[in-house]
């Protein structure tokens, strides 16, 4: 049996460790496995390299994807398709298994309707796949946020400063939302929830009031402009308000324990289900990694965790 790995999309930490979980766990089943160079780029250009285990050795603690990613236009056409199928058979590839985001899953879906034996793994730092409670990559870029507004903290406290800090995530707020509770943010500004600038100025107004030196937003990247935010609030305020946008910072470093471990699990369990011949998309449900269909995975909504604000606005007084 020969299986085939490749990373899609936007990368994110995590992915590494996933690609050595699927490499050894074939070596184990005795399955030979097959790397692919850059995405569904890669796949169409037939870019093809048998792993082993040395090619994946010290590669769980390292962030990015030792594949090399890309988002591809042309496996959007039907000759791209077709291209890309036509490696698979020219390589004997039995399973392919395929680590991205929404658009990455959705390009493995139209690989399986024309056949292709395809597993999904869900690796996105914005979390926001609806059929998994967790994304690879997501707690590692809620951690590094949370160090951010560490250091943010203290200068803005030094100055008596209100700080917006605009986070990634697309349409999807959760990575403001947990990072939010995490690092003690007074406010968070999600896509999900309508946004009362009112509210939030007079939280820092009666901060201030009774001492409190220094006010911390987080705003998901997909409500509108920061700047704009901020310039507002400081006019309904008059609290010296700055903004920081922590950019490409969230995708990078060294994966967390626990996308380290979901890594894991989510790379052996891939390669089970390839061993089957099933088309699966895995995700994380009730603390475990579990193998679901497509059709699962399109008919999912997501679900915000409103429990997680009302925590936040409760303990953020």
């Amino acid at each position: 049996m020969r299986v085939a790995i490749l990373t899609s999309g936007g990368d994110a930490p995590g992915m590494n460790a996933t690609i050595r979980a699927v490499t050894r766990t074939c070596i184990f089943e005795g399955i030979e496995v097959y790397g692919i160079s850059g995405g569904y780029e890669g796949l169409i250009d037939a870019k093809f390299e048998k792993l082993v285990q040395s090619s994946v050795a010290d590669i769980i603690q390292r962030g990015g994807t030792i594949l090399s990613t890309s988002r591809s236009e042309r496996f959007m056409t039907e000759e791209g398709l077709e291209k890309a199928i036509n490696s698979l058979k020219i390589f004997e590839i039995d399973a392919l298994i395929v680590l991205g985001g929404d658009g990455s899953l959705k390009g493995a879906n139209k690989l399986r309707e024309r056949g292709v034996t395809v597993i999904g793994i869900p690796c996105s730092i914005d979390n926001d796949l609806a059929y998994t409670d967790f994304t690879i990559g997501f707690m590692t870029a809620v951690e590094t946020v949370t160090e951010a507004i560490s250091h943010i903290r203290d200068t803005t406290e030094a100055h008596g400063r209100a700080n917006v800090v605009e986070v990634m995530g697309r349409e999807c707020g959760d990575i403001a939302l947990y990072s939010g509770v995490s690092s003690g943010a007074e406010s968070i500004i999600v896509p999900e929830i309508e946004t009362n600038i009112n509210e939030i100025a007079e939280k820092a107004i009666m901060g201030k009031n009774r001492g409190k030196r220094h006010h911390i937003i987080i705003m998901a990247e997909g409500c509108g402009s920061a700047f704009d935010f901020a310039k507002d609030f400081q006019d309904l305020t008059g609290i010296d308000t700055r903004v920081t946008v922590l950019g490409y910072i969230q995708r990078g470093g060294a994966p967390s324990i626990f996308d380290r471990i979901l890594a894991s699990q989510f790379g052996y369990l891939a390669v089970k289900e390839a061993k089957e011949g099933n088309s699966r998309v895995l995700g994380f449900k009730e603390g475990r990694a579990r193998a679901m269909t497509f059709e699962e995975m399109f008919e999912a909504k997501k679900v915000f965790r409103e429990d997680l604000l009302d925590i936040l606005k409760t303990v953020s007084i």
